[in-house]
């Protein structure tokens, strides 16, 4: 049965599927860029990493925010205000080219594009409790492989317009993009006044929930920035860390309604072991985009036209690999996988030198790409299936703060390693990291049995997979 026959229209799965490419397409476009804006910038390698780090900060912090005023005020609406933020961070470098504008955009684009994927999952489940019908798998791994396509595809295209016309092309083209988003939302998804309601106790200041994000932005912003700088040593922001995150779990604990919710967290065993695979796998994966982009060009002589086509492989293999599982419910064997081949990624990567072959490099960066696409579609899958229905929005936001939490690591890792310029020495302390982390991400999806196998059913909302009915 097709999508449009259980009532998923395209009307609405356009706009729906967007969004969410938004972040990362821009999340991997600039990977390519970050030599030429060092170099026009006069800024060095550790300096311009915060180009990656501004917009994983900002995002980190965004996505929950954003899926809880989703879940709030309505998904069509917040999704339209991050589109304007996206909009004003497309132009500011052209307005404002000197490293603190550019990095000012990469915030705003980080803020903008974190409304995008919870509130699709909102709208989507919105959408399936108009209808009275079951989510389509297949509409759910739609957005897991339009989100993986356009991101793989963000080195080739971020090369291109690199050489062909300027970096600031990489920031122009969300113009278009957010503006044809929005006339897309306002046109074709239904207003947030027709949603089912949501019974609400108290007021709305209790159901936001203020100070439980602002301890959340800071406790992460003094977290990320201790790793994003791991060679300074500021261990006092790992202390101030430490002391936020238990004035946060004081609060919000004592909360009616918690923008944080660790009852649910701690009660949701197979959610929480999501999140820890999620920043695992991610981890990985942005330290190959990053840490492997900046080595080919720095180290290995390469341009960013050909560095950009040299991981050309993991973003073909990548969608294959996202496309062959989208209406599968088969969730832990791909999650071992995007564990395994990953982590014999990184255990060839130690083996590199700047004299490498290009064959070798493009089987590298071939060993990246299945898992890639494996573990975005199973775990947004399992994500779908694990959290309660009345705080998808948040929950979503939560997966993409995991996933942005292992960028920043992975960011500090390569500002750690790499130092001044990029070396072999550098890359090869990257692939150990890659290898283990992977390795473990492997092993989480190998003894966690809610995940189930090829015939398991979707549980009522908020209760964890693998508690529904025996087996």
């Amino acid at each position: 049965m097709s999508l449009r026959q259980v009532g998923f229209s395209p009307r609405f799965i356009a706009p729906v599927l967007i969004g969410p490419v938004l972040n990362p397409i821009n999340t991997t476009m600039i990977s390519v860029a970050l030599v030429p804006i060092a170099r026009d910038l006069g800024v060095t390698s550790s300096v311009v990493i915060w180009l990656v780090a501004g917009l994983y900060l900002a995002s980190a912090i965004a996505q929950p925010t954003m899926g809880k005023l989703a879940d709030l005020f309505g998904p069509r609406r917040i999704y339209l205000v991050g589109l304007v933020f996206v909009l004003v961070g497309g132009v500011l470098p052209v307005l404002d080219a000197h490293f603190a504008g550019v990095v000012t955009a990469r915030v705003l684009i980080g803020i903008g594009t974190s409304a995008a994927y919870p509130s699709a999952m909102s709208l989507i489940r919105d959408r399936s409790d108009r209808l009275g019908v079951d989510t389509p798998p297949a509409l759910l791994s739609a957005i897991s492989i339009a989100s993986l396509t356009t991101g793989a595809v963000g080195p080739v295209l971020g090369g291109v317009l690199v050489e062909s016309l300027d970096w600031r092309a990489i920031f122009l083209v969300n113009v278009p993009l957010s503006l044809l988003a929005m006339a897309m939302t306002v046109f074709w998804l239904p207003s947030d006044r027709t949603r089912p309601r949501v019974p609400r106790t108290g007021s709305l200041l209790t159901a936001i929930d203020p100070v439980g994000i602002l301890l959340f932005a800071i406790t992460i912003a003094a977290l990320l920035v201790f790793l994003l700088d791991l060679a300074s040593g500021h261990w006092w922001l790992l202390a101030v860390a430490v002391v936020l995150a238990g004035l946060l779990a004081y609060w919000e604990l004592r909360r009616p309604k918690p923008f944080l919710d660790l009852r649910m967290l701690a009660s949701n065993g197979p959610l929480s072991r999501t999140y820890a695979r999620l920043f695992l796998v991610y981890l990985s994966a942005y330290s190959m985009t990053y840490g492997f982009s900046q080595w080919l060009q720095g180290a290995a002589g390469f341009g960013s036209d050909v560095a950009g086509f040299l991981q050309l492989p993991t973003a073909v293999l990548a969608g294959f690999a996202s496309i062959s599982i989208a209406r599968s419910t088969a969730l832990r064997r791909p999650l071992i996988l995007a564990g395994l081949l990953p982590c014999l990624g990184g255990l060839i990567i130690v083996t590199l030198s700047s004299n490498s072959p290009v064959w070798l490099l493009l089987a590298v960066a071939a060993l990246f790409g299945v898992p890639q696409g494996l573990a975005s579609v199973a775990n947004q899958a399992a994500l779908y299936r694990q959290a309660p229905s009345e705080q998808l929005g948040v929950a979503s936001g939560l997966s993409r703060t995991a996933i942005y939490l292992g960028a920043i690591v992975s960011s500090g890792v390569i500002g750690l390693t790499f130092g001044e310029r990029p070396s072999d020495d550098g890359i090869h302390a990257i692939g150990w990291l890659i290898a283990a982390a992977t390795g473990v991400a492997a092993l989480l999806a190998l003894f966690d049995r809610t995940l189930g196998g090829d015939r398991e059913r979707k549980p009522a909302a908020g209760v964890p997979v693998g508690a529904a009915s025996p087996r």
